[in-house]
């Protein structure tokens, strides 16, 4: 009777252990750094950088709810703080984030640095569609023979360090569609509308990236239109093709070349400036002149893909005849070192 007693007991508690079980937090540490030497060939200078030192934590606090906060304590030589979000997945298909994210927008902004492929960005994600963001976002996976993945969201326009006294009336929006076909090919195409000051501009992207065995392709335009004709629309295009070729009893495990073409035309932040300095009785500048570049390289892997890389580009710019290269915005030869841990 005595064991009875107690076996019913174990039955009546067992639930409630499975359900602590459940709920216990889990505690993920991930870390990317990038450190590189520039050599700039027309000026003979060279610089030794630490493009990188990210650090974040994420994981589960309940089977359905996630978080994230990520900092890079060398971001361009300042601290930055990059992603603070909760998500909450009730099933599957469905989640909800709130918090600082990067926004759901075209298809290069997207990677973090130890998913790039090349060592410097391309245009589209360093100037022309670089949008992290204050706000909330939805995203559903439908599954119709193949994943349709649908994000959708409603920002500030302010960012982490401006929202104390930031309250608005013209909420910022972004969304994005990504159709991964059987075939290797992934269609991406995005919408979004920003506000940096009083002008709304609303940027269109589209892409497609192809791979299979090894071999990855990759082309995304985006479009940029400023209201009432504050500026003249930006163009800006990003094309890029990659090899992986296994190695044997090597230093590394695989070896890539790959090349890349962006382009992007005469472009404004926009903001508004007077002087040099921003000023709301201003107007719209060129912030970067029109350009192209064509960077070709190879990155050579120490592990797994995106754990250690050894990157090594050379980028040739080409400057329209008015345009006005920046000082880190020239021919140069660059060695950078990636870890992800």
């Amino acid at each position: 009777m005595k064991d009875m007693r107690w076996t019913a007991l174990g039955l009546m508690l067992l639930p409630c252990w499975c359900v602590a079980q459940e709920l216990k937090p889990t505690v993920n540490l991930h870390g990317t750094l990038r450190g590189k030497y520039e050599y700039q060939t027309q000026e003979k200078e060279g610089r030794f950088e630490v493009r990188t030192a990210r650090v974040s934590v994420e994981g589960d606090v309940t089977p359905i709810v996630s978080y994230k906060a990520e900092i890079d304590l060398c971001d361009e030589g300042q601290i930055k703080m990059l992603d603070a979000y909760t998500r909450i997945k009730p099933w599957k298909s469905l989640q909800f984030t709130i918090g600082q994210e990067r926004v759901p927008f075209t298809i290069d902004a997207h990677r973090s640095p130890h998913q790039q492929y090349f060592a410097n960005r391309s245009f589209i994600a360093k100037q022309v569609g670089n949008v992290r963001d204050v706000g909330a976002e939805v995203g559903y996976t439908f599954h119709p023979g193949f994943p349709i993945v649908v994000r959708a969201g409603l920002f500030n326009g302010s960012g982490l360090t401006n929202q104390k006294d930031f309250w608005t009336s013209n909420i910022n929006f972004s969304s994005k569609v990504v159709a991964m076909l059987p075939c290797g090919l992934d269609v991406e195409a995005s919408v979004q509308k920003v506000r940096p000051s009083d002008i709304n501009i609303i940027m269109w992207d589209c892409g497609l990236t192809y791979h299979r065995s090894g071999f990855i392709a990759e082309v995304e335009y985006l479009y940029k239109h400023y209201a009432d004709k504050a500026f003249h629309p930006v163009h800006a295009f990003d094309g890029f093709v990659s090899y992986d070729i296994p190695l044997r009893k090597c230093l590394f495990i695989k070896v890539s070349p790959l090349v890349r073409y962006d382009y992007m035309s005469d472009h404004s932040d926009g903001k508004r400036y007077l002087n040099g300095a921003v000023d709301p009785d201003g107007g719209l500048i060129v912030n970067d002149y029109k350009r192209s570049r064509i960077t070709s390289g190879v990155t050579l892997s120490f592990g797994k893909p995106f754990i250690s890389d050894l990157r090594i580009n050379y980028e040739k710019y080409f400057y329209g005849r008015d345009g006005v290269p920046k000082v880190s915005e020239r021919d140069k030869i660059v060695v950078e070192v990636m870890t992800r841990f």
